[in-house]
């Protein structure tokens, strides 16, 4: 979906949080969100490191259960602790995080069996989707061997066996080549232009100012943006995501920082 495009708000969200905040102990980690997605959007999810957009996430995927306030997937409140939702989502974390000892046709079998789907159906997609990606070569071959880049596939391809409504997705260009990178941003539109709904953080503020059809921005734990990137540009009167990133978030002493470090790269 491309900006500017709008969502069909009819239905109810997909995902509705009320008064979400976060504390520990004295520090606050978000305060008051609220946040309606619908389906078929794809959220640019971002701030500066520690704004709370990882704490965001892992409450929405039931790994952090000490919050305030509510949060519904698809009309039911996770604080139920029905993790029925769970087989509608799909995440990406910052970190690979697999278990390198195996190989990636026994990783993918056992994460797609995880999610209660058929042994043959994994193996058949699994295999598809490896061999699209240009990694069937290595399919029997440890995970520990792999490059960053072949590591990132498998993460994706893991995210999205399962066929998950709502995909998060945490650097998920990270390590790919630029042939990739082009190949996974188009995934991603055609599975908006499905209904999924992909919750989309990055600090590379050009991919997420092209490929997000609503950009959410915050700083210190509170929503401080929310819109198109047309609408935020219009708003701000900046002109990339990039400069109205730092605008809003108060960092506009970037080119004084360069200049220093550059100065002392210099010097002698």
């Amino acid at each position: 979906m491309k900006d500017g495009e709008k969502v069909d708000i009819s239905e109810n969200p997909i995902i509705k949080i009320r008064e979400l905040s976060v504390n520990y102990g004295a520090n606050t980690v978000l305060q008051d969100i609220n946040l309606d997605v619908h389906k078929g959007e794809i959220i640019g999810y971002i701030g500066p490191n520690g704004a709370g957009k990882s704490t965001t996430v892992k409450v929405m995927l039931g790994l952090l259960e000490e919050y305030s306030g509510t949060v519904e997937i698809d009309g039911k409140d996770i604080a139920d602790r029905n993790v029925e939702y769970k087989r509608k989502i799909g995440y990406v974390p910052e970190i690979a995080e697999l278990y390198e000892n195996l190989t990636a046709r026994e990783y993918l079998s056992f994460i797609g069996e995880l999610y209660g789907l058929n042994r043959d159906m994994v193996e058949m997609k699994a295999e598809k989707m490896i061999a699209v990606f240009q990694i069937a070569e290595v399919y029997d071959a440890r995970i520990s061997s792999y490059s960053k880049g072949m590591k990132q596939k498998v993460m994706i391809i893991a995210s999205l066996l399962h066929d998950p409504d709502i995909l998060f997705l945490d650097e998920p260009l990270s390590g790919l080549d630029a042939n990739s990178v082009i190949v996974v941003k188009e995934i991603l539109a055609q599975l908006a232009a499905q209904g999924k709904t992909i919750f989309y953080s990055s600090h590379i503020m050009e991919v997420v100012e092209k490929i997000s059809s609503r950009i959410v921005l915050l700083k210190s734990g509170q929503i401080v943006a929310d819109g198109s990137f047309a609408e935020l540009k219009e708003r701000s009167k900046e002109g990339s995501l990039e400069e109205i990133f730092n605008q809003l978030t108060g960092f506009t002493d970037h080119r004084d920082v360069a200049r220093e470090f550059v100065s002392i790269v210099q010097e002698g």
